[in-house]
């Protein structure tokens, strides 16, 4: 990891890697822009042709029919019934733990009297159809499955679709226990460009969801004028912002969320010079046996020194990370922008990932700015609702009509008109 001082001889240098870092999103996804549009295109144009063509060649599917892309319900319970009890009892937990907290989530309906013969409020409804992404590539993620199938469910989404390349034996099991009816086995741009077009066999969805690398993440983005989608949750990032924190522990937290992908970025921000430099050695050392670690914390993993508490906690909100640890609950009263925050050195960001139940599809690039991780909200339509009775109107019309003139809309205003009339 590199170590810099926001402060002194350091600081322009300090500032324009930051800087780098906070266009990090938009910059790696117009790297692969060209090759995603080339396979979003073809797939709108040609469907199951060509869908078929880019699983073969970039999923390595090795069916020879696009009905062999989906994956049986024989194989999801097969699946199941092979991998270990322990295994299927973390499962349970984890989607209790991710049910329950997407229940507490779950906006109600409501309405209420704002006057005499005035109401308003909300209906919540579910979309339609969600499509569920779940990476297949370096590791099997069964618990991204979990996490976003359950809050689907949860908000009475009829028709969830997974999609998946090369899906291994427990995404498969965790389909099964998701009680996943229609799950695909491609991945990349070629998946989004299914979701959200549709194809001859794949009918289109309402929203996409779900974590990827860099071409999954810029085909969500470029699919997004037709499409819904959560956010930009493409390779992960971490920021320890800690004065006190244990350097082990630190490191723990920063090597893990490395070993995701050469593209992870890892962050440590403190004012205590110590702390950084220990926190450098053991990230060495816990790293050494993990190449895919090594390798993102040599190529992002970077340390700032800062000249005070303050510049880091202002550091923090301006990078608005993915995942965020802090040394005590304190702390969450200047945090602004960040997707999920860990607090103190018992809450490894690792629970997050797997079982504590808020989700672990986190907004990257800076979205935290904009809006937090996946939940139940994602799931559902809030419809507002309104109803007057001719004395509500009568009391607030005026002033309605009032506003429509000075807006020089003549016909807003007799439409109010009318309605008193008519009532």
């Amino acid at each position: 990891m590199k170590l810099l001082h926001t402060f002194g001889e350091s600081r322009d240098q300090a500032e324009a890697l930051l800087r780098e870092i906070e266009h990090r999103g938009d910059t790696n996804t117009a790297k692969v822009a060209p090759i995603v549009n080339e396979i979003l295109s073809a797939i709108r144009t040609h469907g199951d042709a060509s869908l078929l063509e880019y699983a073969t060649r970039l999923d390595g599917f090795a069916g020879t029919s696009i009905a062999s892309l989906r994956v049986s319900q024989e194989e999801m319970k097969f699946a199941w019934d092979t991998i270990p009890d322990d295994l299927k009892a973390a499962m349970l937990v984890a989607q209790a733990n991710i049910r329950a907290f997407a229940e507490r989530q779950l906006p109600k309906s409501w309405s209420t009297q704002q006057g005499p013969g005035i109401e308003t409020g909300q209906v919540v409804r579910p979309l339609g159809s969600v499509g569920c992404y779940v990476p297949g590539g370096r590791y099997p993620l069964p618990s991204t499955l979990l996490m976003t199938t359950t809050p689907a469910q949860v908000a009475g989404v009829p028709r969830i679709v997974v999609c998946s390349p090369k899906p291994a034996l427990e995404t498969l099991a965790a389909a099964h226990l998701a009680g996943v009816t229609e799950f695909y086995r491609i991945g990349g741009a070629q998946a989004i460009a299914a979701l959200a077009y549709g194809t001859e066999t794949i009918a289109r969805v309402d929203k996409i969801v779900g974590p990827g690398n860099l071409y999954v993440t810029a085909a969500k983005l470029a699919v997004s004028a037709v499409c819904g989608i959560d956010m930009p949750a493409g390779p992960t990032e971490i920021v320890v912002t800690s004065e006190t924190g244990n350097p082990r522990g630190i490191a723990a937290d920063l090597v893990a969320q490395a070993e995701h992908d050469p593209e992870a970025l890892a962050i440590l921000l403190t004012s205590n010079l110590q702390l950084a430099e220990q926190v450098r050695r053991e990230s060495d050392l816990q790293s050494a046996a993990n190449p895919i670690a090594q390798q993102s914390l040599a190529a992002q993993g970077f340390i700032f020194v800062t000249e005070s508490v303050t510049e880091a906690q202002t550091l923090t909100n301006r990078l608005a990370p993915e995942h965020l640890s802090v040394d005590d609950g304190a702390d969450v009263r200047w945090i602004q922008n960040a997707g999920s925050v860990f607090i103190g050195q018992h809450t490894p960001q690792s629970l997050g990932d797997y079982i504590s139940g808020p989700n672990h599809v986190l907004p990257t690039g800076r979205h935290g700015r904009m809006r937090g991780g996946l939940s139940v909200l994602d799931f559902v339509k809030i419809i507002t609702v309104q109803r007057y009775t001719r004395d509500g109107l009568a009391t607030i019309a005026p002033h309605a009509i009032r506003l429509a003139e000075a807006e020089g809309l003549a016909a807003h205003a007799n439409s109010i008109s009318v309605k008193l009339e008519t009532a």
